[in-house]
């Protein structure tokens, strides 16, 4: 578990647990969108899963992390414990945490 400031923007390893459907599954990588002042007060951070694979769909935000294209998996946003993240491994870059924030918003719009 990580006791540590975890930040918006930064990307933790979590355990996701089992899937179902389409769902993604197992550990991966996971970038925080949740606000930092919700990261500090609560016991859970709401998180995007990293993948490497899979095809350009809408809202899924191209990005590059340790060597490595993907896409940061907005349609799959999650409200994980803090108990699931087992270390943090960086941060992104502030371009594509503006990118992700944007897809984000124009998701939720009314």
């Amino acid at each position: 578990m990580v006791s540590t400031d975890v930040r918006r923007g930064d990307v933790v390893l979590v355990s996701l647990g089992h899937g179902h459907g389409g769902e993604i599954r197992k550990t991966r990588p996971c970038v925080v969108v949740s606000p930092d002042v919700l990261n500090e007060h609560m016991p859970t951070f709401i998180v995007a899963p990293m993948t490497t694979g899979g095809h350009a769909y809408p809202f899924r935000v191209p990005c590059r992390f340790e060597g490595k294209s993907g896409f940061v998996v907005l349609d799959q946003i999650r409200t994980i414990d803090r108990a699931r993240v087992s270390r943090k491994l960086g941060r992104l870059t502030p371009r594509t945490m503006e990118s992700a924030l944007s897809a984000l918003q124009a998701m939720f719009a009314v």
